[in-house]
């Protein structure tokens, strides 16, 4: 599975984060869970990788099955 990529955040003022994935938007986060995210972010080593987490847009799980299912094997 590629690394992601392409996702951005930003911080707003009134204390919400909003993350955009290629420029459309992903999620927006509220306090406190922006404070949370903000603070796996800056310690993380990854943070396209956190935002995806964030985002829902990270290994959903039916990979295998799929890759497996009889229509996909060739």
């Amino acid at each position: 599975m590629p690394r992601p990529h392409g996702f951005e955040y930003r911080e707003h003022a009134d204390g919400t984060v909003r993350i955009t994935h290629h420029g459309r938007p992903a999620t927006t986060l509220h306090p406190p869970r922006s404070g949370q995210f903000l603070a796996e972010v800056g310690a993380s080593s990854d943070p396209q990788l956190v935002m995806a987490r964030w985002t829902g847009n990270y290994k959903r799980g039916n990979e295998r099955t799929a890759r497996d299912h009889p229509r996909n094997r060739r």
